[in-house]
């Protein structure tokens, strides 16, 4: 082996910056309008599930009305499915309290619920759901859930928004109406903690 080889030094890897409360960028984000979210979306890059499976993610609803039917702030987790070697993930309520706080999962941190799950690929350009193709999209009618679940009509879209900044992105989220599909809102995703990382552990 050439010396010069041997003795380089190893590759640095980036540690995620994880961290308890939200970041700058990410209340500068939820303070941005629907407008600046929407040109925000359209230039942000694919995400490499890679990079999201087994952690779980701050997530914060941008509309208003998110806080008044109590939804505006979850936690979104990735696992990959030991069954079929799928990428998957859930959700998990939080506790309401300020945005610029802790995020706490209930019941409680070291227990919390997980349901809405979903699937997570690479848009499919030939499928019904292809509106952008430099997503990744999350599809609950691929995730498990009883057939009378009303999240399967769910149909998230999640983009990077900063190509130096991997533990941040931004998601579109429709609903499924037979052929039509409804935009509702616009979300911000945060690395937040480890979660599951495995779908025999759900």
């Amino acid at each position: 082996m050439n010396a010069a080889i041997a003795n380089a030094p190893l590759p640095v890897t980036r540690l995620p910056r994880v961290s308890v409360f939200p970041s700058e960028a990410v209340l500068r984000l939820e303070a941005s309008s629907h407008a600046e979210l929407e040109l925000a979306f359209v230039r942000g890059e694919m995400p490499e599930t890679g990079q999201l499976v087994g952690w779980e993610f701050r997530g914060v609803n941008h509309p208003a009305w998110a806080s008044l039917v109590g939804i505006k702030k979850f936690v979104k987790g990735f696992f990959k499915s030991s069954e079929d070697g799928r990428v998957m993930g859930y959700n998990c309520p939080v506790v309401q309290n300020v945005l610029d706080g802790r995020w706490h999962t209930k019941p409680s941190d070291t227990a919390p619920k997980r349901f809405g799950f979903y699937q997570v690929a690479a848009t499919d350009p030939t499928s019904r759901d292809n509106t952008y193709l430099q997503s990744v999209l999350l599809d609950y009618s691929k995730g498990g859930n009883q057939p009378w679940d009303p999240t399967n009509g769910l149909r998230d879209y999640v983009v990077q928004v900063d190509p130096e900044n991997s533990d941040l992105y931004l998601g579109k989220a429709y609903y499924a109406i037979g052929p039509l599909r409804v935009h509702s809102n616009f979300f911000i995703l945060e690395r937040f903690r480890r979660g599951l990382t495995d779908y025999s552990r759900r």
